[in-house]
This record gives C-alpha cells, sequence and structure tokens, in this order.
C-alpha cells in the first residue's frame, strides 16, 4: 500500500522528532508567519458530524446543529467557521469532512466551497478517521509536510484578531514537528470540558510561536472540586479540540498507535488520486471497518506522554454549543425577566414568567403563564418542554425516543 510515509521508512529516513524538526527549520522574517507562507502550506480541516442530541428537536441527525444559525446573526455556524478559517488560511485552503447526507446542504450553505474539499464519510467514525484521512489526501496533493489544522464546525469563537495569532502561532509550533492544540482560558471550574496541563515554553525551541507551551497531559471532565483545583492553579486550560500538525508527523503517529487504520486511510487517501469511482470503491471496502474513535483518544493522550504535543494559548471568547443552556448564554434576552427566544419574537407571548429558552421553530404562537427557568421548543412535529438545568439531559430524550422506535422524530 503506498504512501508517502512509507516511501520514507523505505529509504531508512527517520521522521522528524521535535526537535530535530526545529534545528533545521529556514529562517523567518520577523513575526515568523507570512501571508506567502500561509497561502503555501497550511490547510484548515471543518469536520462537521455528530447530531447535537441536547439541541433535540432542533437540531436531527437529518439537519444537526452546524446547519442552524443558532445566534440570529445571519449566518449558521459551518458558514461562521469557513468564513474564520478562509481568513486565516487562504481562499482554497479550507476543506469540510462530513457524512454524505449532509453534502447536498453544506454545499447550498458554502458553495465557494470546491467540490474536491469535501471529503464525504458513509458512516460516521469519529474525528480521528475525518482528520486523518483529510490530511493524508491532503499531503498527496500538496505534499506531505504539508500543515493541517482541524477546527469543529459548531464552536463559537469571539475575537477575529486573537484566533488568528492563536493559530498562526500553532502553524509555527506543527512546523517543527508537534502536534498542537490550541488551549482555551478557563473562566470558570466547568465540569462541562476536558482540561489541558500545560508545561514548560516552548518558547527557546519554536522562536516563532513565543507562547507555546509544552503539553503535560490531558484530563477528562473532572468534578466540580477538581476543576476548582485546576482552575486555582493557573496550569489548566479547556481543550477545545483544535488540533494543527504536519500531515507526515500526524500520519506516521497514526501507524504507530493504530496501524489497522492507517492501512486504511492509506488506501482510501490514494483512491482519491484516481477518481470518484475509486474513492467510492475504497470507502466501501475499508471505511465502515475502521475504528471509531475520538482524536484525543487515538492520538493526542498518548503522544503528550512521549512530550509530543504542544499548545497555544487561545485568549479568545470561545463557546461549545452544547445545549439550551449553552444558547441561552449567547443570546440577549427578550425583556427584563431574561426570556430568551430563537427566532421570531412575534411568535412569543409571556405573562409573569422568566428565565425561560424558547425556540418557537413551528411558526406557531407560544403563550407562557407563570413558566419559570423553563426550555421550550417548538417544531412542526415534536415539541420539548424541560427544566433549564436539565439541559444536558436533552440527549436522554432523544435516547429514550429512539428505544420506542420513533426513529422519524430523530
Amino acid at each position: 500500500m503506498s504512501s508517502m510515509i512509507d516511501a520514507n521508512a523505505q529509504h531508512g529516513e527517520p521522521q522528524d522528532t521535535p526537535g530535530m524538526a526545529a534545528q533545521r527549520q529556514e529562517p523567518q522574517p520577523q513575526g515568523g508567519y507570512t501571508e506567502t507562507a500561509r497561502d503555501q502550506d497550511f490547510y484548515a480541516v471543518i469536520p462537521a458530524g455528530g447530531t447535537g442530541t441536547r439541541l433535540w428537536p432542533l437540531s436531527r441527525e437529518a439537519k444537526p446543529k452546524f446547519l442552524y444559525d443558532l445566534l440570529g446573526q445571519g449566518r449558521t455556524l459551518i458558514q461562521s467557521t469557513y468564513d474564520r478559517l478562509e481568513r486565516v488560511a487562504g481562499e482554497g485552503h479550507v476543506t469540510v469532512s462530513t457524512g454524505w447526507r449532509h453534502v447536498a446542504a453544506i454545499r447550498e450553505q458554502l458553495p465557494q466551497l470546491a467540490a474536491e474539499d469535501m471529503f464525504a464519510e458513509p458512516v460516521p467514525r469519529d474525528s480521528t478517521a475525518a482528520i486523518c484521512l483529510a490530511a493524508a489526501v491532503l499531503a498527496r496533493r500538496h505534499g506531505e509536510r504539508v500543515v493541517v489544522g482541524s477546527f469543529a464546525a459548531d464552536h463559537v469563537i469571539r475575537g477575529a484578531s486573537s484566533f488568528a495569532r492563536a493559530v498562526r502561532e500553532a502553524v509555527a509550533t506543527a512546523r517543527a514537528g508537534y502536534v498542537t492544540t490550541i488551549g482555551i482560558a478557563a473562566s470558570r471550574p466547568s465540569t462541562a470540558f476536558g482540561y489541558i496541563h500545560q508545561g514548560r515554553s516552548l518558547a527557546a525551541d519554536v522562536p516563532e510561536a513565543p507562547s507555546a507551551r509544552l503539553v503535560e497531559r490531558f484530563v477528562e471532565k473532572p468534578d466540580a472540586a477538581t476543576a476548582q483545583a485546576y482552575l486555582s492553579t493557573g496550569e489548566y486550560r479547556w481543550n477545545a479540540g483544535m488540533f494543527v500538525m504536519r500531515a507526515d508527523v500526524l500520519l506516521a503517529h497514526l501507524r504507530e498507535y493504530k496501524p489497522r487504520m492507517y492501512d486504511a486511510i492509506s488506501a482510501i487517501a490514494d483512491a482519491y488520486l484516481v477518481g470518484a469511482d475509486a474513492v467510492d470503491e475504497a470507502m466501501a471496502t475499508h471505511w465502515s471497518g475502521i475504528e471509531k474513535i475520538a482524536f484525543d483518544y487515538a492520538v493526542a493522550e498518548p503522544l503528550s506522554v512521549q512530550g509530543g504535543v504542544a499548545m497555544i494559548p487561545g485568549d479568545f471568547g470561545w463557546d461549545d454549543i452544547g445545549d439550551f443552556n449553552s444558547v441561552a448564554a449567547l443570546l440577549p434576552s427578550a425583556n427584563a425577566q431574561n426570556i430568551k427566544i430563537l427566532g421570531d419574537r412575534e411568535c412569543v407571548s409571556y405573562i409573569d414568567s422568566a428565565g425561560d429558552v424558547v425556540v418557537p421553530a413551528a411558526g406557531r404562537t407560544i403563550a407562557l403563564l407563570g413558566v419559570n427557568d423553563m426550555v421550550v421548543v417548538d417544531t412542526p412535529d415534536a415539541l420539548l418542554v424541560a427544566p433549564r438545568a436539565r439541559s444536558q439531559e436533552v440527549k436522554n430524550m432523544v435516547a429514550h425516543l429512539r428505544q420506542e422506535g420513533r426513529d422519524e422524530l430523530l
């Protein structure tokens, strides 16, 4: 099975370690990141998967949350993500990885996206397969040392210049051979996010990324006491799942940690150089057998133990819209009683009600009388009514409906 990394191995050429790569870097202009360098070697990948079950019945398998404008700003989440990344990576340097059933909707929302920049999957296989396939194809098209960055389709980011600065430092650190993540400043002791424990500075190793730090380890979502302890040390940041790395470095680690996945990804990536029929055949042969595993577990966590993961502090506003409470936090209040409305305000009428989150997506009037701190989501075929305090549990209702065989609602 052919690949550019295999060719290097056959000729006895060692893979770069972070230290070796840093020593061999060519001198960069002051500031370390030029428009020319950006246009040449950095490609952004947007994994657009998942169904957003905590946002049911608005988010469905057929139309996930990234296809919605959840902030009422005139751009859906994936459109905003594309816009943000194109400003950093450049035109023609943003790709999307998604399921077959979402290709048409994404093309409608992103008509500027070239057909060859859409990587479509027949069935979900989580983030490792999505990211590594895109990296493998981009390596074959543009060279094995191309830098690939993965950024989720459903995040909300405020502070475009700060985001761009963090990504550019991450690209510089990736060029030095590190798998690089962007850690978000923890503004509160949240139990909803995983954390990154930052280590020593890498500024001496990567002068173009003065804020780069080594990652000591990734930690799972903690309990409240542990989250508070993390916050008090100042050494932990939220893990937002943003990763930037050279394609050859990533694929070498994939071959080390997940050799069967590496072989399957390589076969499919080779087919992309042949044509659509070859891709379909390779997908039918290999894709369904690929292990379903998140990138953190497959690559980032084991590599961090070996000192191969770096982190750039992301000092910009960031939100992962996971449930209706997080949607509410980003919406303006409709009245002094802090009612939040996603959609047409004329469809919501209220008396003696406060603190509610209302989504009038069915186009009919929702009347609230003495209703406090509730989530009310009205769609043409399903109505959700739940306490805001149980927003995270909406996914349990989706699982319950699935058990009842109500797949038409999912």
